[in-house]
């Protein structure tokens, strides 16, 4: 019943090992935690990380948090996750759980703050999963969703190119009438050499743009512009 309720992210799904090294490249300079943490710090407060893979995130949240639970619906990743999570240092303030945005294994009012990480970019669809989120919130607790900002950067670019029907100002309409708030922020995709670079390009994107794409950019970096989303529940 769980995987009915899922759309696959077929590179996570089937190259975890390759996104794994993706995680390592996104956002070398904190842009994006920085800017999480000035609109609500998660120090001493109970995270949610919603479709959290591998767990990649899951020992930041730890490292500060009094209590982190990892969401993921996908049984291979819900695994991995769970090996990182035991194997943490700050194991104790860990769990993972199965289950989807639209049936969160959490209880009512138990969250400060939530985090979800390109998993709700199509927008308009994703209401059972926001109305969820107004159910584990607590009164206070924040509520952060990324997403690529397709309208600008070589990375958006080439997200357009992928998904030429993704229309930007639909989705940002849709999350204004939700309430939520945006803040467009410009980060890097920088990885360690040329091979891993081309790895991650293949994972994310069709062949055929996947070799044009790296015909055309060179080196193993490229300018990366991402939406924060936020909400606050009073």
């Amino acid at each position: 019943m769980i995987m009915n309720q899922v759309i696959a992210s077929p590179n996570i799904w089937r190259h975890p090992d390759v996104y794994e090294k993706e995680n390592l490249g996104v956002d070398p300079d904190g842009v994006l935690e920085s800017a999480i943490r000035e609109i609500h710090d998660w120090a001493g407060e109970t995270v949610l990380d919603i479709g959290c893979g591998t767990g990649f995130h899951l020992p930041r949240f730890a490292a500060g948090a009094a209590a982190v639970v990892g969401v993921e619906p996908h049984p291979p990743l819900l695994a991995r996750a769970l090996a990182r999570a035991t194997a943490d240092p700050h194991s104790t303030r860990i769990s993972v759980r199965r289950g989807t945005a639209r049936a969160l294994p959490v209880p009512d009012a138990s969250v400060d703050v939530s985090h979800a990480r390109w998993a709700y970019f199509f927008g308009p669809g994703c209401e059972p999963g926001l109305a969820e989120l107004g159910r584990v919130m607590r009164r206070g607790g924040t509520a952060f969703v990324i997403d690529n900002d397709a309208r600008r950067s070589t990375f958006g670019g080439w997200f357009r190119r992928a998904l030429p029907s993704y229309d930007p100002e639909v989705v940002e309409r849709f999350w204004a009438r939700q309430g939520w708030h945006r803040r467009s922020l410009d980060i890097r995709w920088e990885h360690p050499d040329r091979a891993t670079f081309e790895a991650v390009v293949r994972i994310e994107f069709a062949p055929d743009l996947a070799d044009a794409i790296l015909a055309e950019h060179s080196g193993a970096c490229v300018d990366y512009a991402v939406n924060l989303l936020w909400r606050t529940y009073a």
